[in-house]
This record gives C-alpha cells, sequence and structure tokens, in this order.
C-alpha cells in the first residue's frame, strides 16, 4: 500500500477550486482505483492525503489530462507552494 501526501500553502482560491477538489478526489477514486482520499485544510494550509494499491495506479493518475489541468491550475492561481510526497505504507496499526 502507498500514500500521496499533498501539501500545500493556499492562494487565492476561486469558485472553481472547489467544484475542481471534488472532481479530482472522485476520479481518482473512480477511474484509478484509489482507496482512500482525505483532505483538510486550516487557514491557508491544505493537506490531502491519498491510498493507493501500487504505483502504477498513482503514475497513470498523475498523468491524467484533467489532473494535469487541475495541476497547472494549482500551479499558476491557487496554490502559493506545496509538496508531494509518494510513501509506502510499511506497517498499519487499527483499533
Amino acid at each position: 500500500m502507498y500514500a500521496v501526501i499533498f501539501k500545500a500553502k493556499t492562494g487565492k482560491l476561486d469558485s472553481n477550486y472547489a467544484h475542481m477538489a471534488k472532481r479530482m478526489r472522485q476520479l481518482a477514486i473512480d477511474k484509478y482505483g484509489c482507496c482512500d482520499f482525505i483532505s483538510t485544510t486550516e487557514g491557508n494550509l491544505e493537506i490531502a492525503i491519498s491510498y493507493w494499491h501500487d504505483l502504477k495506479q498513482i503514475k497513470k493518475w498523475k498523468q491524467d489530462p484533467e489532473h494535469l489541468t487541475a495541476q497547472d491550475l494549482g500551479k499558476s492561481t491557487w496554490y502559493k507552494s506545496y509538496t508531494v510526497q509518494v510513501v509506502e505504507i510499511i506497517r498499519e496499526y487499527r483499533t
């Protein structure tokens, strides 16, 4: 299992932002097999974590044409800065 951790400092979030964020979440889950996708915003900080079975799914998701458009809008409009980390989950505990 893998996780993609997206952390951003937001800039100006226009009316298209919420629609695009919702669409990207659904696309990741419905088309690319994302297991779970959670996000939260506090002030101007955003974090989103998506969970995946394998790296091939993540690569296909990253290259999706709609996602590429969202990435471009993020860079040019919505985010002041961001980081993306792809990590392998070694162990998981639940209660």
